[in-house]
């Protein structure tokens, strides 16, 4: 089987060209590789089996791909299925970027896919996000809700997910909407200190200063995050079954800690006490509007308090039932918070794993 990835060398994207391999020893998996990429990816991929997969060079912006037509048509008769990962998930990301490789982009990798004459499935990642403002519960099958966006990010990938929908019947795709992606469950191993590593770089801080972190989010807000490994078993797993065809799965924990519960837990893994106090989840954010501010909290970016601060639940029901028979079970984050934290503590100077920060 021919497997098309995009979003290689990433770090989802490389876990997940290693399942694929790993499933399948017939498998052959061509990964699109922007050239600025294709060094670090040819370092990835002799850590795998390199004579199994094809790097070319490529770019999800232009129209065909960035390849040469003989390219392009020997790898639309040869692909099977096509995994589309890559994405920009920055969330002060400009419009036009955030446009251009996630609406833009996703429209590309369908006209491939609608050119694979034997394509089998397309295996869209899209995220939960695509809820944009929307409070409640918010359900595997709805999207157009007339919600309102958090950020540029959001409004793009529910841009691209709706154009995914639109050509179901010409495209056989599963979406994959997963909430906030953390470290490996077991050995908690992360590309980038983002999302909730904020708030262990906020109880560094504190406690750095001699005192405890106040509380910052809704106490009743959930707070969804996922374990990677979870994440790209679910896609492999999915892409395969005929019973996820058209369906779209939230990839998500089903019984999330509240914002409040979640940098309590976190507080106590990483200094050994819990918070002390509550600040205005505003303030904080306004606060981290100002460049000082930022650079007194490491880089923590403004965007991401919104994220802490805002009641909705992923529904999930249909996920568990349909990943249940591939022995799948969404993970819980008590249970492997410990390895999050410990890998964080053992890396944390690493300026490798720090994402950069906002100007």
């Amino acid at each position: 089987m021919s497997e098309l990835v995009t979003g290689f060398p990433g770090f989802i994207g490389r876990r997940l060209v290693a399942a694929l391999l790993g499933a399948d020893a017939e498998a052959r998996v061509a990964a699109l590789v922007e050239p600025r990429m294709l060094e670090l990816a040819r370092t990835v991929a002799a850590r795998f089996d390199p004579e199994r997969i094809e790097l070319v060079a490529g770019d999800i912006t232009d129209r065909r791909l960035g390849l040469e037509d003989a390219d392009y048509e020997r790898l639309a008769g040869e692909t099977r299925r096509v995994f589309h990962l890559a994405a920009i998930y920055d969330l002060a990301v400009p419009l036009e970027v955030a446009q251009r490789v996630n609406v833009d982009g996703t429209g590309n990798v369908l006209d491939f896919c609608a050119a694979a004459r034997g394509l089998e499935r397309l295996a869209y990642v899209s995220t939960a996000y695509v809820a944009g403002t929307r409070t409640g519960v918010v359900y595997e099958h709805e999207l157009v809700m007339g919600q309102g966006f958090k950020n540029h990010y959001e409004s793009t990938k529910f841009q691209a997910e709706v154009w995914v929908r639109e050509l179901l019947d010409r495209v056989p795709a599963t979406i994959l909407r997963p909430a906030i992606v953390v470290g490996d469950s077991r050995t908690g191993e992360t590309e980038k200190f983002d999302g909730p590593y904020y708030v262990l770089r906020a109880l560094g801080r504190s406690q750095r200063m001699g005192r405890p972190l106040p509380q910052f989010g809704r106490s009743a807000a959930a707070f969804n995050v996922v374990p990677v490994d979870y994440v790209v078993e679910a896609m492999v797993a999915a892409a395969g079954d005929q019973a996820t065809l058209g369906e779209t799965l939230h990839l998500v924990d089903p019984d999330p800690l509240s914002a409040h519960d979640l940098v309590e837990l976190l507080s106590r893994l990483y200094t050994g006490t819990g918070t002390r106090g509550r600040v205005p989840a505003a303030m904080v954010e306004r606060s981290l509007r100002l460049k000082r501010v930022r650079e007194m909290f490491e880089g923590i970016p403004a965007e991401s308090i919104a994220y802490l601060n805002h009641p909705v639940v992923y529904d999930a029901r249909r996920t568990v039932d349909l990943l249940a028979p591939h022995g799948l079970v969404p993970p819980r984050f008590p249970d492997y918070a410990e390895a999050v934290v410990g890998f964080y503590r053992e890396h944390e100077g690493d300026p490798a794993l720090r994402p950069k920060p906002p100007a």
